[in-house]
């Protein structure tokens, strides 16, 4: 039996307890997963999640807690993508990392990226609030070349003081990585991106 189904009290039965047997704990699941090993879905999973054996994320996404000597864990942000989008490709980060690019930007971002292939739009999934953004390319993981390239494609949208970003960013220039920087200008700049960027390097 999972760790999450010894937490029912009081003991479960029949069809709800073989659902509840079956539960990996620290897991993400969506209803149609879930569906398959009970006979009354709706009904057991409403029940479980009353128990806090499961959390209901959004509707037909549940997560199923560790638990902790603090209490049940929150999921992380990439099982709770990886839940919603049924993918594992997609990238996940905060637009307060263009600060460590040090190009000047001190803004704290309360949103969370996820730059994917299926899904665009704004999703409240448990108590967080996702940006989910559509896109052609993009790295498995951060670096400073591509949220540099990232930093400029999305400018006007921050909080900051645009010139000054810019004097920054054409001052930094020369200090990354060439190869990288020009990897990620191909690859992930739009077309304004790619055009001052160039200029600098050319000017």
């Amino acid at each position: 039996m999972s760790a999450a189904a010894t937490l029912f009290t009081p003991p479960l039965r029949g069809a709800k307890a073989h659902l509840a047997d079956e539960l990996q704990a620290g897991r993400v699941y969506r209803r149609e997963e879930l569906a398959r090993l009970s006979n009354a879905v709706d009904r057991h999973l409403n029940e479980l999640v009353s128990t806090g054996v499961l959390k209901k994320l959004a509707q037909g996404l549940y997560y199923a807690p560790k638990q902790s000597n603090f209490g049940p864990l929150p999921p992380t942000d990439e099982q709770v993508v990886r839940g919603f989008l049924r993918d594992k490709d997609f990238l996940v980060f905060s637009p307060s990392s263009y600060n460590t690019v040090g190009l000047g930007t001190t803004q704290l971002y309360n949103s969370t990226l996820v730059y994917n292939h299926k899904r665009h739009g704004v999703f409240k999934l448990g108590n967080r609030q996702f940006n989910f953004r559509v896109k052609p390319r993009f790295p498995k993981k951060l670096t400073s070349e591509f949220l540099y390239v990232d930093l400029l494609n999305n400018l006007e949208e921050l909080a900051e003081d645009r010139d000054a970003v810019l004097s920054q960013a054409r001052d930094k220039l020369m200090s990354l990585n060439q190869p990288r920087l020009q990897e990620a200008l191909n690859s992930y700049g739009n077309m304004a991106t790619r055009k001052r960027v160039r200029e600098w390097i050319g000017g």
